[in-house]
């Protein structure tokens, strides 16, 4: 079931304007698609915080508007706490949309009792379906999960009529022995460094859908 939000209208665009819209507790929006021109939105930090905590794709804007509409690009602050944009998506129940889920470990592993390092590898997937079937997670069971074994994205059980736009035969959690020290080592030496990756925040500012 998806969230609703209380959304109003703003006449006004612009940097200074987002600056007092954001001091007043508001988050700047703007909603298109389905060949119907933009709107430009605004929703209370707090009731925008807490459909992004549900985790909800799809939002059903009250207020201003009366629509469901796909989170399509949600723009973060410096330093990745506070939401300073949204955009969204008009869409209908039997559209079909591409969206990012996250995916989780349901289930005790019994590799993982062996000794082996249980790892989730991909984080999260994109799915093909209707945007009244978008799910909050994609669960990765690993009860059956044995020392060595693998789960490959076509071994995920996926809502009916979704299609999974990731590779197939790709990794999405493994149950392997532990490096040891020697190993961890050699593969330092011989290969490249590793890569450190983290959430990036997007820049401060407006979208380009606010004109800047």
């Amino acid at each position: 079931m998806s969230d609703s939000l209380e959304v109003v209208s703003r006449t006004a665009t612009g940097s200074r304007e987002s600056r007092r819209l954001r001091q007043q507790g508001l988050v700047p929006a703007i909603l298109y698609g389905h060949g119907e021109k933009c709107i430009d939105l605004a929703a209370k930090r707090e009731a925008l915080e807490a459909v992004i905590r549900h985790g909800s794709r799809i939002v059903e804007l009250k207020g201003a508007v009366q629509t469901s509409a796909l989170v399509r690009e949600l723009q973060w602050d410096t330093f990745g706490v506070e939401p300073i944009h949204i955009d969204f998506l008009r869409v209908s129940a039997s559209d079909r949309i591409k969206v990012k889920v996250p995916v989780d470990l349901k289930g005790e592993c019994p590799g993982q009792r062996a000794g082996g390092i249980l790892s989730l590898l991909l984080h999260e997937i994109e799915l093909e379906c209707t945007a009244d079937n978008v799910p909050e997670k994609i669960h990765a069971l690993v009860s059956k999960l044995e020392l060595g074994g693998m789960i490959k994205v076509h071994d995920l059980e996926l809502p009916k009529g979704s299609r999974a736009l990731a590779a197939l035969d790709e990794t999405v959690v493994s149950c392997l022995l532990p490096a040891h020290k020697g190993d961890e080592t050699a593969a330092t030496t011989d290969g490249a460094e590793p890569e450190l990756i983290g959430r990036k925040p997007a820049e401060e500012g407006e979208s380009a859908a606010e004109g800047d």
